[in-house]
């Protein structure tokens, strides 16, 4: 009978043993992530500053419907007008040459 006791208590001290070690792992994950949250967007900050200026940017998106949407880009100093969805995309150029009124 000692011994099943023994052996009982071994077992506790054995869970208690892995629940500590998963306090200390689940600490180190919070750790991790604090600091990610704390010092991630400056590094991110620098990467992309050493990168130098983007050609493309989004200057604007309109939503037509669920399956599809307009968005506006400018490409070094032409703008470009994009129709997505549906598995197609149609691009018409919008730049310093072309004239809106030139059709009428």
């Amino acid at each position: 009978m000692l011994r099943r006791r023994g052996g009982c208590r071994m077992n506790f001290l054995d869970l208690l043993r892995a629940l500590f070690a998963l306090a200390f792992t689940l600490g180190i994950i919070g750790l991790a992530a604090w600091a990610a949250r704390r010092y991630a967007p400056q590094l991110l900050a620098k990467l992309s500053a050493e990168r130098g200026e983007r050609r493309m940017t989004v200057v604007e998106t309109l939503v037509l419907d669920p399956a599809r949407r307009l968005v506006l880009v400018r490409i070094d100093d032409e703008e470009r007008l994009l129709i997505l969805g549906e598995g197609r995309e149609l691009i018409e150029p919008r730049g310093p040459g072309t004239d809106a009124g030139a059709g009428a």
